[in-house]
């Protein structure tokens, strides 16, 4: 596993995640009230006011959220998967091979 597709594929989730439940919000006013309001005090300027701006605001979050937690994730698991030290995140070195070490 890559690292940089960790991180993009946490991505894509969460910020899928926080799009979903905000049109399905729009759409049905009870629907994920207290998931939208609770995330709304996480994020400073995502209001849990079911207009389309407020839903962009949320997904761009969800986004780059979702990315630092996969890349924090990948890092973790590389790290207690004994393949060596985590790498930056610009990194297409898979995360499943062990590095070499100089002797």
């Amino acid at each position: 596993m890559k690292l940089t597709a960790m991180t993009t594929a946490s991505a894509i989730v969460w910020g899928a995640a926080m799009l979903l439940a905000g049109l399905f919000n729009i759409a049905h006013p009870s629907y994920g009230t207290e998931f939208l309001r609770v995330m709304s005090s996480l994020y400073p300027g995502f209001h849990a006011s079911r207009t389309f701006g407020d839903v962009i605001v949320g997904t761009i979050y969800g986004l780059v959220d979702g990315a630092i937690a996969g890349l924090i994730f990948g890092a973790i698991y590389r790290w207690v998967a004994g393949t060596g030290h985590p790498v930056s995140a610009g990194s297409d070195q898979n995360l499943d091979t062990p590095l070499r070490r100089a002797s």
